[in-house]
């Protein structure tokens, strides 16, 4: 075996093995890196916390700490779908990759308001933990078609006003 066949093949095992296992090893090393240092796991799980890291999210998580449900319930009780994990998981994964993005590259709104996707959830998630309370209106002959908040605005997050951001009482809540 000649010298240049021997080098053909350690280059052909470098480029066939050894630079795609290099490149994976480092891609690995920066994600872990990045996961570590953006404590990307805490955004698996559902402390509300969490969900006010970025501080377009002070006021809504403000007036949800003085409110009623901050003893009782979590940003993720009220935001995400209850069908099964799959769902909980993907739409946590979507909504919080679009936060990400409108956080990183300042695209978010003055006042951050729901979408007509998570309206419908969190409608849903108020009937799934009020079902009790809510069965009576539900079975009678009249349309449903006002959403929970509409008559219990101050229950989820409280009174406008408990913060200090200046759009906190600003017509665009009451719409």
């Amino acid at each position: 075996m000649d010298l240049q066949t021997i080098f053909t093949r350690i280059k052909t095992i470098f480029l066939t093995w050894l630079a795609p296992a290099v490149g994976v090893l480092l891609l690995g090393a920066v994600l872990g890196v990045f996961a570590w240092s953006s404590e990307a796991a805490s955004y698996l799980g559902h402390e509300p916390g969490t969900c006010n890291n970025c501080h377009v999210m002070d006021a809504q998580y403000e007036n949800w700490y003085h409110a009623a449900h901050g003893r009782e319930a979590e940003c993720t009780d009220c935001h995400l779908p209850h069908q099964n994990i799959f769902s909980y998981y993907i739409y946590k994964g979507i909504s919080g990759m679009k936060d990400v993005y409108s956080f990183t590259f300042k695209t978010y709104p003055a006042a951050v308001r729901a979408n007509e996707k998570t309206i419908e959830i969190v409608q849903a998630n108020c009937i799934r933990c009020h079902l009790d309370t809510v069965e009576g209106i539900l079975s009678q002959d009249q349309p449903f078609e006002r959403r929970c908040w509409e008559c219990h605005r101050l229950v989820a997050h409280g009174e406008r006003g408990q913060s200090l951001t200046p759009f906190q009482d600003s017509e665009v809540y009451y719409r």
